[in-house]
């Protein structure tokens, strides 16, 4: 009997479509791939949100090769490159219809990454001005070609350590329009690089509940990518972004007694924003919420057979005390390895950075934050 089961289940193998045993062997692709993305750091503000500042100038002193060789020391196995796809076709465009100078600038930094022993995901990543256009098809027409222009180029180098991530945070709240376009830049992509593995993401802002909404691609090499920074009332305090009432505080605790709560609460001038910031010890946010939370993700990639990232979590240190900052840094990246999920921390010298560093100059690594990683400095 087992015999007559297993001669069946061999023919049944051959059986199937060319299609469905191409998707499966692609999907055993990218979770041996998604092994080079367990432990990573996002080089954000260089390439992208820079305030439309990318001179050479400004990027040569921002991150440099000695800060790249520092990433790999510290035990990062990958780097998320953020991208502003603009600058990408200013002018003076050579014969691939991008600006020769930036895209210079750019394969230098991938391919020192690379020489370095890490693995990097080019990551397009535009303001959100720019994303605002993706409501019209014109805009979907024209991402999809910097898509097949920017994936041709870097296919050329290897494909097991060069990631394509089809959009950071997209903002299109009708997740089945999102959905449609992040299949259309994926096809885009895979006619010039068949080889590469794509980082794909849900709807909104890349939130965990975001990924669950999400129905996996017709593409098979694909791993699923999630952001988390909850609770915001802790990671973004004393923000000037996002929601105002952020930049009255600081000084909130992780985890957080409700023997203080009401001193911090008095930072805030308006009801309102009160009631927001209240909510956060009323959740009783700690590492076994957190977990939970992992939990639900993790369960998600089971259910659909797909491998996971969170390529991006932080917590902004400018109002945060030091101490809080590392247990909540640490709890999360402890969930997230729980559950074998690869992560990217935001960032590497910004506001929410792995070292501090004034331009041009070394780094100063926050041996706190290198703990808090698990590495080993």
């Amino acid at each position: 009997m087992p015999f007559r089961l297993s001669y069946l289940m061999v023919l049944v193998a051959l059986a199937l479509p060319a299609t469905a045993q191409d998707y499966n062997g692609e999907v055993r692709t990218a979770f041996t791939r998604v092994q080079h993305l367990k432990r990573g750091i996002n080089a954000s503000e260089w390439f992208a949100q820079s305030s439309n500042d990318y001179s050479a100038a400004r990027t040569g002193r921002y991150i440099d090769a000695q800060d790249i060789a520092v990433m790999a020391r510290l035990g990062f196995d990958h780097v998320r490159l953020s991208i502003d796809p603009v600058p990408l076709e200013q002018w003076p465009r050579g014969k691939d219809g991008f600006n020769a100078d930036f895209v210079g600038r750019l394969d230098r930094a991938v391919d020192t990454m690379l020489t370095h022993g890490l693995a990097v995901i080019i990551d397009v990543h535009p303001e959100d001005s720019y994303k605002q256009r993706l409501s019209s098809d014109e805009g979907v027409d024209r991402l999809t070609m910097i898509w097949r222009r920017l994936a041709a180029h870097y296919a050329t180098r290897d494909p097991e350590l060069v990631f394509f991530e089809i959009l950071n945070e997209p903002e299109v709240r009708d997740a089945y329009r999102w959905a449609g376009i992040q299949e259309r830049l994926a096809a885009a992509i895979r006619e010039v690089a068949p080889k590469n593995t794509l980082i794909a993401t849900g709807p909104n802002y890349s939130d965990l509940a975001d990924l669950l909404v999400m129905h996996p691609m017709g593409d098979g090499n694909v791993i699923y990518n999630f952001h988390f920074y909850n609770p915001h009332q802790f990671t973004h305090q004393g923000a000037g972004w996002g929601e105002t009432w952020w930049s009255y505080t600081h000084g909130i605790p992780y985890p957080a007694p409700e023997s203080g709560m009401q001193e911090l609460l008095n930072q805030v001038p308006d009801a309102a924003g009160r009631y927001k910031l209240e909510n956060y010890w009323l959740d009783h946010w700690d590492a076994h919420r957190i977990r939970l939370l992992m939990d639900e993700a993790a369960a998600w990639g089971h259910e659909n057979n797909v491998p996971l990232t969170c390529n991006e979590f932080g917590a902004y240190r400018q109002y945060t005390d030091p101490v809080s900052r590392m247990n909540w840094i640490r709890d999360v990246r402890t969930a997230l390895e729980a559950d074998g999920i690869g992560w990217t921390m935001w960032d590497y010298r910004g506001g929410f950075g792995v070292v501090w560093k004034e331009d041009g100059q070394p780094a100063r690594v926050d041996d706190g934050v290198v703990e808090a990683l698990g590495l080993k400095r």
